[in-house]
């Protein structure tokens, strides 16, 4: 579905109270008030708080899957330079948009909501099997190993960025980095992030590593 300038206002909306008070506690009232909005636009455009929230999920992952497809399709690149930039626009995408990723988080480790439990399962299972061709890609022509494990492989590149942003002040605690401004601090962790995982996958698939 493609979203107007209105539906993107109100699911950024969401968005943002879902991150801040969780989905359970956020009303459909709530969302319309802070967006400015009637409740029933909401329910007009959307339908109910479940159908937002899916939207919410098409919004920011919608475009992973013609990304992968475009990135097998391109000869230019090497598999594991494909590997490369799937790996930095993660990093990228949850650095930009942390909200969403925390209620990804939050929500799965709450493990109550049905609705949410089925987006995630959904989401994870097209990403791990278009990965899945990125990778048999990269053994048929010989540059990965065989038998990689592609949801031990995803969850240690999506664990370890989720794990680095949601504990950042202890980073820069650790690292001193207090007093660096905050722009300059995400470009560091997101150059930081990029390399560590980078260096783990290419021992992970490769024979160099």
């Amino acid at each position: 579905m493609a979203y107007n300038d209105k539906h993107i206002q109100i699911i950024e909306t969401a968005e943002l109270l879902f991150a801040k008070k969780g989905y359970e506690a956020t009303t459909v009232r709530d969302i319309a008030e802070q967006a400015g909005v009637n409740i029933a636009m909401i329910s007009y455009y959307f339908g109910s708080k479940e159908k937002l929230l899916e939207a919410l999920f098409n919004h920011r992952m919608g475009g992973i899957k013609m990304r992968v497809e475009s990135l097998l399709k391109n000869d230019s690149l090497s598999p594991l330079q494909k590997v490369d930039i799937l790996i930095d626009e993660h990093i990228e995408r949850v650095v930009h948009h942390e909200g969403f990723y925390k209620i990804l988080l939050c929500e799965q480790v709450i493990n109550k909501n049905p609705v949410i439990i089925r987006l995630v399962s959904e989401i994870k299972k097209r990403n791990a099997e278009l990965i899945n061709k990125l990778i048999i890609d990269g053994e048929e022509k010989g540059v990965f190993k065989k038998n990689v494990d592609v949801v031990l492989l995803m969850s240690t590149m999506v664990g370890t960025v989720m794990q680095v942003l949601i504990n950042q002040n202890f980073y820069r605690d650790f690292n001193c980095l207090k007093k660096m401004p905050a722009k300059e601090f995400e470009e560091r962790i997101q150059k930081k992030l990029s390399i560590h995982v980078k260096k783990i996958f290419k021992a992970l698939l490769t024979n160099e590593g």
